[in-house]
């Protein structure tokens, strides 16, 4: 048996994941040859199973209890909610296009603010009602937070298939302003309502607008004097190995500002990431720095996304899923695809049509709003309890056939939708 996690120092715990990710990463490079976030999401389903086979044939193997122990050892909330998803989202926001996202800055401001509550309370709603009806032992408040960790997307292997088919500029930058934002305002409204339903508090709907306004105000507000330090910063230097330590610094610093002063974090480094990855990249960095820079941002986004998804399959070892559990999952597979059609449709009425990018738009941003790691990451902070459990379950099963089912599916549905016909009336658009 390995030794206990609880004699395992820091250092140790982060060795043992990188370690993990890399051979799962290598595995999947040389015999599955599967996109990295789908490759590691089934080679870490495949050790998970492996694992639960071994614990349960071999008499003395506890390695659920191992894991466990691991994983308590962990501070998810410190570790996750408190740091890595800063670091997710200014890495995405750097390949966010400034110009393109201000022609449709309509769609994407009523999708990642408007479009995360009316998900948040059609998700939770729906949850609820079959928590009722299959009598779970989970308080009403816990369904919204449920809601509001699922809703928001992720763009990160969405955008690669976007490019492929040649979908138009306009509905690709819509599609990544949503998810980078949303991400954002949907860790707020987690915030608020998991604070709520840890004090047991009555939530307040002027109370929660406040601490919304308090949090997302002050962190887009921080997020700009960030990134415009950081540029200007790295417009006065040339030299590659300080410019990227200037955007570790934006990140880090303005993060543990955020903090102590309880604004969003996570906001702010998606504002600062989005113009140090515009004004950085075009005013501020030679052509050398500009390369080590984005490859380096890159490589720390795979680099979390591979832990956070090679985290699911270690849930699952600890965990031990039961006929409830896959029950939950499956269902929250059909309410959170129902709540994000219906949120779509419901906003688009607030639409012109003018910005709606044609035909075909509505099947991209339904069936292309991906849950991957953000909604991972916040399911981990979650208090340990059959509440945990439960709604653990649930965003696996959500996550998994978003990342398996999805996103390998996306190509085909945009080719035999309406835009793939309008696409192949006319030659593609290089972009």
């Amino acid at each position: 048996m390995p030794p206990s996690p609880y004699s395992l120092a820091t250092f140790d715990i982060a060795a043992i994941f990188i370690v993990a990710a890399a051979v799962l990463g290598w595995a999947n490079y040389h015999f599955l040859k599967l996109p990295t976030a789908i490759g590691l999401t089934v080679m870490g389903a495949l050790a998970a199973a492996g694992l639960l086979l071994a614990n349960a044939l071999i008499p003395g193997l506890t390695i659920d209890d191992w894991v466990t122990a691991l994983l308590a050892r962990m501070n998810f909330t410190q570790t996750l909610l408190q740091g890595m998803l800063s670091f997710l989202l200014f890495a995405g926001a750097l390949h966010v296009d400034l110009e393109q996202l201000r022609k449709d800055w309509w769609p994407v401001l009523l999708l990642s603010t408007l479009g995360v509550i009316v998900s948040t309370l059609l998700i939770g709603a729906a949850t609820l009602g079959l928590g009722l009806l299959l009598h779970l032992p989970i308080a009403p408040l816990w369904y919204f937070v449920f809601g509001a960790l699922i809703s928001p997307t992720d763009p990160v292997s969405v955008l690669g298939v976007l490019r492929e088919e040649h979908v138009p500029a306009g509905l690709q930058a819509t599609v990544a302003g949503e998810s980078l934002f949303n991400d954002g305002v949907g860790i707020v409204v987690f915030t608020i309502l998991f604070d709520a339903a840890i004090t047991g508090q009555d939530f307040s709907l002027s109370e929660g607008a406040r601490l919304f306004a308090q949090e997302a105000g002050g962190g887009i507000a921080v997020g700009l004097v960030a990134g415009w330090i950081g540029y200007r910063a790295m417009r006065s230097m040339d030299d590659y190995a300080l410019e990227v330590l200037a955007t570790l610094a934006v990140v880090m610093g303005g993060y543990a500002f955020c903090s102590s002063v309880h604004f969003s974090g996570p906001l702010a480094m998606a504002v600062a990431g989005l113009l140090i990855g515009n004004l950085g990249v075009s005013y501020a960095m030679s052509d050398v720095t500009r390369d080590y820079v984005i490859r380096f941002w890159a490589l720390v986004d795979d680099l979390l996304n591979a832990v956070l998804f090679l985290l699911i399959g270690l849930q699952v070892i600890a965990l031990v899923p039961g006929g409830l559990h896959l029950a939950l999952g499956a269902a929250a597979i059909v309410i959170v695809l129902a709540g994000r059609a219906a949120s779509l449709g419901l906003l688009g009425w607030l639409i012109p049509p003018s910005r709606r990018h044609g035909r075909g738009a509505f099947s991209v941003l339904w069936w292309g709003g991906l849950r991957g790691g953000i909604s991972i990451a916040l399911a981990l902070v979650l208090p340990a309890g059959p509440t945990r459990e439960l709604l653990l379950a649930a965003t696996f099963g959500a996550v998994l056939f978003s990342v398996l089912v999805q996103r390998a599916t996306l190509g085909r549905v945009i080719e035999r939708g309406p835009l793939g016909a309008l696409l192949n009336q006319e030659p593609p658009t290089v972009h």
